[in-house]
């Protein structure tokens, strides 16, 4: 199965000159944890609810800093004719519930998370990633200092 049978289409995107607030906002009206970052009709970076706590309040950013200060530039993706094993292997690697999809021009055309995934067929493989995206000692682990 591709990533296309089982993503979602219908993704908001921010601006990187729009605010932390304004994020939160989108976040807010979709349900949804992450928003892809795009400018000049291409994927410059991510912004997560994390990265507007850790990276802007924590870091005594306010509501109006901009998007940019706290994204995540270096994005990881898959594309859209991906096969769904192999991008649950890649989200167990890089510890991430959640991937831009791209089309092979490098446009945005969706997002795939692991519930997508594991809604649509593939269960087992996907729990087998939750178990990679959880082990201790990654990026996110309260354990680092």
């Amino acid at each position: 199965m591709h990533v296309s049978e089982c993503m979602t289409r219908e993704v908001k995107i921010a601006n990187p000159q729009e605010t932390i607030c304004d994020a939160a906002k989108m976040m807010a009206d979709c349900d949804a944890g992450v928003l892809p970052v795009g400018e000049n009709d291409r994927l410059v970076g991510v912004i997560t609810d994390r990265d507007i706590a850790v990276r802007g309040v924590a870091e005594g950013k306010g509501p109006n800093a901009s998007i940019r200060e706290v994204m995540s530039a270096e994005v990881q993706y898959c594309f859209e004719d991906d096969d769904v094993d192999q991008v649950l292997r890649k989200m167990g690697e890089l510890q991430v519930r959640r991937l831009p999809v791209l089309n092979r021009d490098k446009r945005l055309v969706g997002i795939v998370s692991l519930s997508d995934l594991a809604m649509n067929g593939a269960t087992a493989r996907a729990g087998t990633a939750l178990s990679d995206i959880a082990r201790p000692g990654g990026a996110h682990s309260q354990t680092r200092h």
